[in-house]
């Protein structure tokens, strides 16, 4: 292909003139033989030839021609056999290319191959047999097998001979087959007689057109068959018989019987079912030589319950008698009873009442008398019965009340006998959903809940969960918590709690303080998405947890921003004597509130000691004259809470037997405090001028310690001559030598929202007086002045010590 694909490129870039010749010889040539003279028949030069290379080109075909370049003429190579190379396709030729090089030039030659009639006609098969009656009528027609020739054309196969003709004449077809053949007819022409001539032979030749002209025979024999001059003859015209439908296959049913005049072969009688179109006979034969017919097939009472079957009888010669078997099917219990659902709702609601018909079902059972009459029924304990309406329907009925809550679903299983024997029985089973019905209200877990939270919670804190079940399904059983409204100490419960609508959860709103409320109630309602909806309540307890975010408050000593107060010692007092007693209390509660003393400074260590529970300060040993005048004792007053919080008080001993000595002492007290408030009074007057956005906010605080001030100056200037006089108060003296404090003190306890800010107040008995140590130094008091400070000023004094 490459070089072809080459030499036409050639061909088509060069200009070289182009030529071609054809040539015709017949087949069969010897090798060497002349096709012809191809150097003169192009006008080519022998040295054109040689100097061009010339040779010849045939692509993959094989090369049955040869160029003699000395000669300049075209030769046979190889024999040609046309049939082989062409077969019948006329006409047959051979197609080759000459190149020539230096110039390139291209020659196309063609050699047509002839046909030689060297072949003779011939048969496939070796002879042709025939069986004809003798009483075949004249004019039958007999199909002879065509011949065959590999020659084509006036060589090829032209007619046919018969011989001898007495009986028959051979007659060709005018019209060509499609594959140009003719059809060719053996015609009978005389009446056989088989007595006279029982076998004839003929010989059918074919000729072909060639010359010299060749023939292929073949021999045809004839056999002369006897004539079948009578028919079968049933022995009745109908047969009845029945057969069980179940009978297995190969049971014999009847026997068919017929009889045929003619002797011998054709007195032979063959049984044949006749099965015409659509015929359902196929589960039937019949034995061809005795007549018995048997069941081939399975037979259905319900579907064919009568057979009828139609038997020829026929000799060789095919003639025939007809007659009818017909076959009666004997039902059998064979057939389960058909269970169909008509109708079936998709679930049924759990307020039907009792008699509803819930659906239909029709019976079939194909079987007939006894066989075909059904039962049903359904299993025990479920509110379900099963009634018949009419033949082979049956309605399923409520027979009692549903609970889809007790039961969501019910699997019923119908189930269906015959009274056949053996009875045959179906079942099918119903599965029928139960549709919710809002009749169920949420019920909590519990009867009531209580739960605490500790104070100081965050606002939105969890504290706990209420649940409640729904027994019904779907948007009937979805619960919906709601806070019904209510007021705890005038507040209203919403301020304090919440509850999750979808979880229940209980949520703080804000931040519980316990000292202003231990525990408080409410109610929550638990409700369903049913129409109408349905709910209940639950109690709620919340109980708030103390913790320990108060620290102790000092009530006595009190601890005064004006004047020192300072307890007296006698120097004769004996161990353990009660100097004073350091008064505190938690507004916490259980061990938050359980308070221990410590003492944390001291003047003198070993002078004093505090008792842990009751804050009892003592003397540990005898004072001395040794011992400072003024002692300074820090009480730490601490909660067993955890972590622990704890509270100071300083609290002024003084150690002397008169009063004028503790009054050189303290005098610096004053001083000192009243240098701290002027400090105070600088520092927050520098503060308002710096803070000038908030100069409102500072000057009404300013008023108001400029209005504390002038009356504490007031109050001094009052009682600037009035003398130190030492007090002890009632029954505070040490009674047995335990210095218990015998004295009974009352305490107002005022106290905001804010239990940390709250006020406390101490108040002493009238009666009683404090010792004041004013900054103007120590003054003796007259006894009128001694009267008018212990009762006429009682309330003055109260003012500035508390």
């Amino acid at each position: 292909m490459a070089r072809q694909v080459l030499l036409f490129i050639w061909f088509l870039s060069l200009s070289s003139a182009l030529g071609q010749v054809s040539y015709s010889i017949p087949e069969e040539m010897a090798k060497g033989s002349l096709v012809g003279n191809i150097a003169q028949d192009l006008g080519l030069d022998l040295k054109r030839l040689k100097s061009g290379k010339a040779r010849i080109y045939t692509g993959d075909s094989a090369e049955y021609i040869e160029l003699n370049k000395e000669r300049g003429v075209l030769l046979i190579k190889e024999r040609i056999d046309r049939e082989a190379l062409c077969g019948q396709t006329t006409p047959c030729a051979l197609h080759f290319q000459i190149t020539l090089e230096n110039p390139m030039e291209f020659y196309s030659v063609t050699v047509e191959v002839t046909d030689v009639n060297d072949h003779s006609p011939f048969f496939k098969r070796a002879e042709m047999r025939f069986r004809i009656s003798e009483s075949a009528v004249t004019g039958a027609v007999f199909v002879l097998e065509r011949a065959m020739d590999l020659d084509v054309g006036t060589n090829g196969l032209q007619t046919y001979l018969l011989k001898p003709t007495d009986n028959f004449l051979l007659k060709l077809q005018t019209q060509d087959m499609p594959d140009g053949t003719k059809n060719v007819e053996m015609i009978l022409q005389k009446p056989l007689d088989r007595e006279k001539q029982e076998h004839i032979s003929l010989v059918f030749t074919a000729v072909d057109g060639g010359d010299p002209q060749m023939s292929g025979t073949i021999p045809i024999i004839i056999t002369v068959e006897d004539a079948n001059d009578n028919a079968p003859v049933c022995f009745l015209p109908v047969y009845k018989t029945s057969i069980a439908e179940n009978s297995p296959k190969g049971t014999t049913l009847i026997t068919v019987k017929a009889s045929d005049a003619d002797q011998g072969q054709n007195g032979r009688v063959e049984y044949h079912i006749y099965k015409s179109p659509g015929s359902t006979t196929n589960i039937f034969e019949i034995d061809r030589n005795e007549g018995v017919l048997r069941l081939s097939g399975d037979t259905d009472y319900e579907r064919v319950k009568h057979y009828q079957i139609d038997v020829q009888a026929r000799d060789p010669g095919r003639h025939s008698d007809t007659c009818k078997v017909i076959v009666d099917i004997i039902d059998v219990n064979d057939n389960k009873p058909v269970i169909n659902i008509m109708s079936k709702p998709s679930a049924l609601s759990e307020d039907l009442k009792p008699g509803t018909v819930v659906t239909m079902l029709n019976v079939q059972d194909s079987d007939s008398g006894e066989n075909g009459k059904v039962q049903c029924s359904i299993n025990d304990n479920i509110p379900f019965t099963l009634k018949s309406t009419n033949n082979n329907f049956f309605s399923l009925v409520t027979d009692g009340d549903l609970d889809r809550e007790r039961e969501s679903e019910y699997n019923i299983s119908v189930t269906c006998s015959d009274e056949g024997v053996p009875s045959l029985s179906s079942s099918v089973t119903l599965s029928l959903q139960i549709s919710d019905v809002n009749d169920n209200a949420p019920v909590f877990e519990k009867s009531s809940y209580e739960a605490s939270v500790q104070e100081n919670n965050t606002p939105g804190l969890s504290i706990f969960t209420v649940r409640a079940r729904d027994a019904d399904f779907n948007q009937n059983a979805r619960v919906s918590y709601i806070l019904e409204d209510s007021s705890v100490n005038g507040v209203p419960v919403s301020s304090l709690v919440s509850v999750s609508a979808d979880s229940g959860v209980i949520h703080a709103v804000r931040s519980f303080d316990y000292e202003q409320i231990k525990d408080f109630q409410f109610r929550v309602k638990a409700q369903d998405g049913g129409s109408p909806p349905l709910s209940s309540n639950v109690s709620v307890k919340i109980i708030i947890q103390d913790q320990n975010d108060n620290a102790p408050q000092v009530l006595y000593p009190v601890q005064s921003g004006a004047n020192v107060v300072a307890e007296i010692v006698p120097r004769s007092a004996d161990v353990g004597y009660l100097v004073t007693k350091v008064v505190a209390v938690d507004v916490d509660s259980g061990q938050n509130a359980w308070l221990s003393y410590k003492l944390h400074k001291a003047t003198d260590r070993a002078l004093f000691e505090v008792g842990l529970q009751n804050g009892e300060i003592r003397t540990v040993r005898q004072v001395t004259d040794k011992d400072a005048v003024k002692q300074r004792l820090t009480v730490v007053v601490e909660d067993n809470g955890q972590p622990s919080r704890s509270a100071t008080v300083n609290v002024n001993v003084a150690v002397a037997d008169s009063f004028p000595e503790v009054l050189s002492e303290f005098t610096d007290f004053t001083h000192d405090k009243e240098y701290n408030d002027n400090l105070t009074f600088y520092l927050v007057l520098a503060l308002a001028v710096v803070s000038f956005l908030f100069i409102v906010s500072i000057i009404a605080i300013l008023s108001v310690k400029c209005y504390r001030w002038r009356r504490e100056r007031m109050f001094y200037k009052s009682g600037a001559n009035l003398p130190v006089i030492p007090y002890y108060p009632p029954l505070y003296a040490d009674v047995g030598g335990t210095g218990t404090l015998q004295h009974v003190y009352n305490y107002e306890v005022c106290r905001t929202t804010d239990s940390r800010k709250s006020d406390l107040k101490y108040a002493r008995p009238c009666s009683e007086s404090i010792i004041s140590l004013d900054t103007s130094g120590t003054h003796t008091l007259t006894h009128a002045q001694r009267e008018r400070l212990n009762f006429d000023d009682c309330d003055d004094q109260v003012r500035n010590f508390v």
